[in-house]
C-alpha cells in the first residue's frame, strides 16, 4: 500500500495536495515500490534554511530535503521537506507554473528515497532523466534543471 501524507505549515504558497500526492505515487509505482509511507511537508524559507543548516551544514533555504526513515522488501518510509517559497521563486524566474516546480521537488525527493543520488555528474544525469520521465508521465512541462 502506498501512503502519502501532506502537511503545509506555511501560508504563502497554496499547495494542490491531490496533485502532489499523484506525483509521489507516480514515482513510487514507476520505481516498483509496492509499500511506502511518505510524508510531504511544504515549508517556508526560514524552516527550509534551518533544516538545511542543521542536517547539511548549508546556511540557506533549499528546494527539497529527503529523510529516509526505513525500508523493507519493496517498501520505503521517508519524509520530504519541500521549500514552497523556493519553488515559487524558481517558477517565477524560469517562467512556469508553481505546481510543476513543486512536482519536480517531490519527484526529486522520492527518487532520493528510492536510492538515486546526484553527487557525481553521471548520477546527476541519470537522476535528471528519471525526473523528466516522471514529469512527462504526469503531463507536466520539462522543468528539470539542465545542470
Amino acid at each position: 500500500m502506498l501512503r502519502v501524507s501532506i502537511a503545509s505549515p506555511q501560508e504563502t504558497v497554496p499547495i494542490d495536495r491531490a496533485r502532489m500526492r499523484r506525483a509521489a505515487q507516480a514515482v513510487l509505482e514507476g520505481e516498483g515500490v509496492t509499500d511506502a509511507e511518505i510524508s510531504l511537508a511544504f515549508v517556508d524559507n526560514a524552516t527550509s534554511r534551518q533544516l538545511n543548516l542543521r542536517y547539511l551544514q548549508h546556511d540557506e533555504p533549499t528546494d527539497v530535503l529527503s529523510f529516509p526513515l526505513g525500508e523493507g522488501k519493496k517498501g520505503i518510509a521517508g519524509e520530504l521537506v519541500i521549500g514552497a517559497e523556493m519553488a515559487q521563486v524558481q517558477a517565477e524566474e524560469r517562467g512556469h507554473e508553481i505546481h510543476a516546480e513543486l512536482a519536480l521537488y517531490v519527484i526529486h525527493g522520492i527518487l532520493h528515497l528510492c536510492d538515486y543520488d546526484d553527487k557525481t555528474e553521471r548520477d546527476a544525469v541519470a537522476m535528471r532523466e528519471r525526473e523528466r520521465f516522471y514529469l512527462a508521465r504526469l503531463d507536466l512541462p520539462d522543468v528539470a534543471p539542465t545542470d
